[in-house]
């Protein structure tokens, strides 16, 4: 064996850990996985003999590249992003792809992975380094450009953000009964069962692209979101049942077999605190969604 051959082996070993990172640092499936390749790159050009942990040294340079594709985003916007929903991670009711259970690791919904996304870039890297993979401050903050103290404020101000957002009930049969009653009172037209099984600070993000800009809506509040229920009843008609990073959800199929959405509730406290729809064909078309079309 080469010693790049070796690398190679010693990188494999840490790419799901480097994938987990990254897709919660962009919420990005495809931009996670170019920045795991930036990585590889990186450290088959580089000098490691003197790296005594290859694993936080990969985790460090992930960072760093992360931190320039948030960065480019904020630059190519004109204007603030109202709706953006991150890539979903879809399985079947069975249970999640190994695949994919190291890079949802501990749950990660649609509903966090917005949070995530309104925070500045640098709030969001020195949060997921620090609070969800333990990188001391120390490290992080030559990644950020910043002091160690300075680091540590901007992981505290993402952690105050991320403290408010929605957690899951724990019992996943529980979910799917309040899930199944809102399609069910969504097919029906039934206002007040609608009513019935949402939390009144309800949040109701979809993201239909480029192609599909009236789709893109922020919608807050019971009764708005069961007024846009009753709009998207024939979503609720066609809806197959699966998973959406871990919790309950549906891909909806278009008539020539396409998936025309994904999408994703989030249940906490026996009501649906979230409801996240990605309607966007380009990104959808990336999504390997073809186990799930049976």
């Amino acid at each position: 064996m080469t010693d790049q051959e070796w690398l190679a082996e010693r990188f494999e070993t840490h790419r799901p850990h480097l994938r987990g990172v990254a897709y919660r640092m962009l919420g990005s499936l495809s931009e996670a996985d170019d920045a795991v390749q930036e990585a590889w790159i990186r450290l088959s050009r580089t000098d490691t003999s003197d790296v005594e942990n290859l694993r936080a040294w990969l985790t460090t340079v992930v960072g760093r590249v992360c931190l320039n594709l948030l960065r480019s985003r904020r630059t190519r916007r004109e204007g603030p992003l109202d709706v953006h929903v991150a890539d979903p991670i879809v399985s079947p009711v069975e249970g999640t792809d190994p695949e994919y259970e190291a890079l949802l690791g501990d749950s990660i919904g649609l509903a966090l992975l917005a949070v995530l996304e309104s925070l500045s870039p640098a709030e969001r890297i020195a949060f997921v380094l620090h609070d969800v993979f333990a990188v001391p401050f120390d490290d992080i903050a030559p990644i950020v450009g910043r002091s160690s103290a300075a680091t540590r404020q901007l992981a505290s101000r993402g952690r105050r953000r991320v403290q408010g957002a929605p957690v899951p009930d724990t019992d996943l049969d529980g979910q799917w009964s309040v899930v199944e009653a809102f399609l069910a009172a969504s097919r029906d037209g039934d206002f007040e069962r609608l009513l019935a099984v949402l939390d009144p600070d309800v949040v109701l993000r979809s993201d239909g692209g480029d192609a599909r800009p009236r789709l893109d809506q922020l919608v807050r509040g019971r009764e708005a979101v069961a007024s846009n229920a009753l709009l998207f009843r024939n979503l609720a008609a066609t809806a197959s049942r699966t998973l959406v990073n871990g919790v309950p959800g549906g891909v909806v199929w278009s008539p020539d077999g396409s998936p025309f959405a994904v999408l994703a509730f989030t249940v906490a406290g026996g009501r649906i605190v979230a409801v996240d729809v990605l309607a966007d064909p380009d990104r959808l078309a990336r999504l390997d969604l073809r186990a799930l079309a049976d």
